[in-house]
Order: structure tokens, then sequence, then C-alpha cells
């Protein structure tokens, strides 16, 4: 399918869009002022080890620790020596498109205790696996992975290993075949640009890649305090690395500069593909040729509808993603399980579409219209699986459930484009609803009628200081809950408007 690649350059952001048949099929930015850290290796500093969580917190020389968990560190941490640890085994791992790591739960299985592996001031060479989210600082690994444009060049171990989305056996085994040939001091797993790659391209993948491990090694040791060492290319260029290949016509960049540094980049890395690097000097916002900027800002919001007048809700919380689908004002012509099963499809493909823009991982929970045929419970099943397989983050579709709801992860590396685009609510704290006026109103009566007893002067007035909404509220609305508590109490309550109030906010003060 024919495609395109889409580079705005601002001064302060850089956003990459991934077109594929006039359709906005991925998005990536950055923002100077806050790049991604994933992928960029550090000299690191213990500062502390906890037994009880197997973990550690790791001064990398950010304001926040970051963590290392016991499973992302290598046996060896410990050598000075170029780190190397053989793996026995016996099926080759594999890597999945956008990932520059390989599957650390299989690597790390070790058993060791962290305060075996690690002490508390102890300098370690890590790796950004992912970027901080919410209150938790960025998570770390010691199993050190290099991407290049063919393969992805693994330092600190040996072994050899194919994309599972290179799915044509003769060429797997031709690629194992041409990697064991060129003997890589380090681990190699052959990304799915590698498909059809020459001896010659991966041997340059390689060379050059090793070379680069080497280089960050020597920084490391001439390092004496927790510090970066070598950090990932600029968004644009990791792009073009990850994305680039012979479906895609053209590169547009808006930017002089950029195209200069990007036709640089792909002369170097890929030259067969120099020729599709165009510099978009129009009038008109590159962004403007595919709508992206509308659809970006459709992916920003809470509900999305549906060709049909079916629509989802997306909601994003701190440990998941809930997905709800519902009819809408979709009433199909046959009958309801018809009706049912055409939006759960339509559903499907919106869905792995508004997770790939928005980037949303970790776990993601779909709610489903109930289906009381299994058949087509499976039929929306495979549909999903087949849209997500298209997916350049890792997703697995796990199972459906009775009740239509169907469990699935995504591989989160970086914050969704919520989080890297919006800030939680103000006035709301990102809770997403504020307490009713005539719930607060209640709140202040109740604090009244249990303090009010416990004052000793039989003359005392109360002052409330609140939000003149609330002051407005009762004044118009419960004026007669008012009387209630001040006959109860036998005293006035008076009210004193706070402008810089939020509107759950109130104090009660005796006179």
């Amino acid at each position: 399918m024919a495609a395109e690649i889409l580079i705005n350059v601002k001064p302060n952001e850089t956003r990459v869009a991934y077109i594929q048949s006039g359709t906005l099929m991925d998005f990536y930015t950055e923002r100077k002022t806050s790049p991604t850290l994933v992928g960029s290796i550090h000299r690191g500093t213990v500062i502390r080890v906890l037994p009880g969580m197997q973990a550690a917190f790791v001064d990398i020389g950010l304001d926040r620790a970051a963590f290392l968990y016991v499973g992302d560190i290598r046996e060896d941490v410990d050598s000075e020596a170029y780190p190397f640890s053989e793996i026995d085994q016996e099926e080759p791992l594999t890597t999945d498109e956008g990932e520059s790591g390989y599957s650390r739960e299989r690597i790390a299985a070790n058993k060791t205790p962290i305060q075996d592996l690690l002490k508390e001031g102890q300098s370690i060479l890590v790796q950004v696996a992912k970027d901080p989210l919410g209150t938790k600082g960025a998570r770390l690994t010691t199993h050190i992975s290099l991407p290049g444009r063919f393969i992805v060049y693994l330092p600190t171990i040996r072994h050899l290993g194919i994309s599972r989305r290179i799915e044509n056996e003769t060429e797997r085994e031709r690629l194992k075949e041409v990697v064991q040939k060129l003997t890589p001091q380090g681990g190699v797993i052959v990304r799915t640009a590698g498909e059809g790659a020459t001896e010659e391209q991966l041997k340059a993948d390689i060379d050059y890649l090793d070379r680069l491990a080497k280089e960050i090694f020597k920084n490391y040791e001439k390092k004496k305090s927790p510090n970066l060492i070598h950090s990932e290319l600029d968004v644009e260029l990791r792009a073009l690395r990850d994305m680039m290949s012979e479906d895609v016509t053209a590169v547009w960049v808006d930017s002089e500069e950029v195209h200069k540094k990007v036709s640089k980049f792909v002369t170097q890395l890929m030259p067969k593909y120099k020729q599709n690097i165009i510099y978009y000097d129009q009038q008109k916002p590159l962004f403007d040729m595919y709508e992206i900027d509308i659809e970006v800002s459709r992916s920003m919001d809470r509900k999305i509808w549906l060709k049909s007048g079916g629509y989802i809700v997306i909601d994003e919380a701190e440990a998941l993603v809930v997905i709800d689908v519902n009819t809408g004002r979709f009433v199909g012509k046959k009958d309801l399980e018809d009706t049912i099963l055409k939006t759960n499809l339509e559903a499907v493909r919106e869905i792995a579409h508004q997770l790939r823009i928005r980037n949303c991982g970790g776990i993601i929970i779909v709610d489903f219209i109930d289906m009381e045929k299994e058949l087509h419970r499976e039929k929306v099943l495979e549909a999903l699986k087949e849209e997500t397989s298209h997916d350049r983050a890792r997703t697995h579709v796990i199972a459906m459930s009775q009740l239509g709801l169907v469990e699935m992860t995504r591989k989160r590396i970086r914050p969704s484009l919520i989080k890297s685009l919006a800030e939680p609510c103000e006035y709301c704290e990102g809770k997403g609803y504020i307490k009713k006026k005539s719930t607060v109103a209640s709140e202040i009566f109740r604090e009244i009628e249990r303090e009010a007893p416990l004052l000793d002067k039989k003359n005392a007035s109360i002052v409330v200081h609140c939000h003149s909404d609330v002051v407005d509220w009762i004044y118009e609305i419960e004026n007669e809950s008012l009387e209630f508590v001040e006959a109860k109490i036998g005293k006035s309550v008076a009210f004193k408007i706070e402008p810089t109030y939020h509107l759950e906010q109130y104090e009660v003060f005796y006179v």
C-alpha cells in the first residue's frame, strides 16, 4: 500500500505522521523541552535496593530516580570488561517492529535476589526502557540494545533472533545463515526491515553498531558520576529508521534545515530512498495535506463517532485503558443481533486505529456490545486480532468473556498522546468530576452541626468562607436547610465569598 511520511518542524516541537492510503496510521510528537528518554544509555548509581520489591532506585542524573527491576539486571552486571553472557535458548528470540529491545522476560529469568546483584553506591551501565509515566520514574534495564536499520544489536549477550513478522521460512533461514557467517561479537536480532537485506547491508549495520557499543563502554569508564552516555536519534530520524520501506513513496519535510539533516541520514543509511526526501515549501501547512490536525484533535476526544452512527468511549486511567462500544444512533436494517455485530466490527477498526494514534499502552479492556451468538463473538475477536496485528507496538488480544469484555495488552514505552499533549484539569485535578453545589452545602451544614455544640461562647456567630456559587445555592435553594441548622444550634450563620476558592473548598470560622 502506498504510504507517505510527513515531518512538521517548529522551533519547540517536531511532529511525524505516517500516512497510508490517505489515512493517518501513526503519529509521533516530541517537544524540545521534554524529549523521550527511551533508548538513552546512562552511567547510573544505585541509591536504594528494595529486597521486598526485588527492585532498586537508580540515579541517572535526572530529577527523579529511575526504577530497575531484578528481571532487567544482567548476572554479570559488575563486570568491568567488555560484557558478554551466553544464553542457552532453544528457539530464537523475536522482536516486534518499533521495538529497540528484546524479550527481557525470557532473557532475564535469573533467580538471584537483587540484594546479591546490586549494592547501594554501586555504578552500573543502564538503558532507559520506558519513559517516566505519571508518578513513576523511568524504567531501566542493564541489557543494552542498539537499533540499526536492519538489525537490533545486543552487545551484552551472544544470541541470534529473527523478527516474527518475517514469516517466510526460507528467508528466515537465509538471514540466520548470513548473520552466523558474519560472526558478530554481540547478539543480533534481524528487524522486519531486514527481510531481503544483503550480506553487505547486514555487515555494515553490525560493524557500525559494534563500534558504537565499544564507544559507549569506553565513555562509561570515563564518567565518574551519574550521567548521560548515549542518546537516541531525534524523532524524525528514528521515524525514518523504523518506518522507511518500499511502500513509502515520499517523505515531506517542511524545514530546510531538517530536510538537509534527513537527506544526509537517508543517503548514509538507506541511499536507495534518497530521492524520496522532498522539501515542502508551500504556503499551505504541511499537515493540512491530509487534515492531520483534525484527526489528532479527534483522537483527543473521549467519545469517537463511527460512520454508522455508533460510537466508542475511551477512558485512560492510571493503570489501564477502558473502551466502551455503543450503538448510538445506529438502528440497523434487519435484526438486533445483526445491528450489534456490525457496530462491533466497525468499532474494531476504529479501536485499532485509535490505539495507534493515541499510543495507548498497558492493559486495555474493551466492552463490546453483548452478542448472544458464539459465532459473532469469535468473528469480532478474530477481527480485533487481525487489525492489531498491523500495529508497530507489540499487542496481545487475550480472550472475550461472556459479558463481551476483551482483555488485551499493548506495549507501553512512551507517554500516550493525551499525556503528551494534555494535562489534568486544573479545576478537578484530573478526577473528571467536581462535587455538586448541593453536596458542598450539605457538607458545610454537617460540619456546623458537629462543631457548634463544642463552642464555649454562647453568643458566638459562625462565618463560612466559600465559593460564590455555593453561597447563591444555599440562599436560593437551601434556605430552609440553613434555617433548620441555625435553629438547631441556636446560632446565626453568615457567609463570606472567597473569589479564589475552589467550588469544593470551604472553611468554617467561629467569631
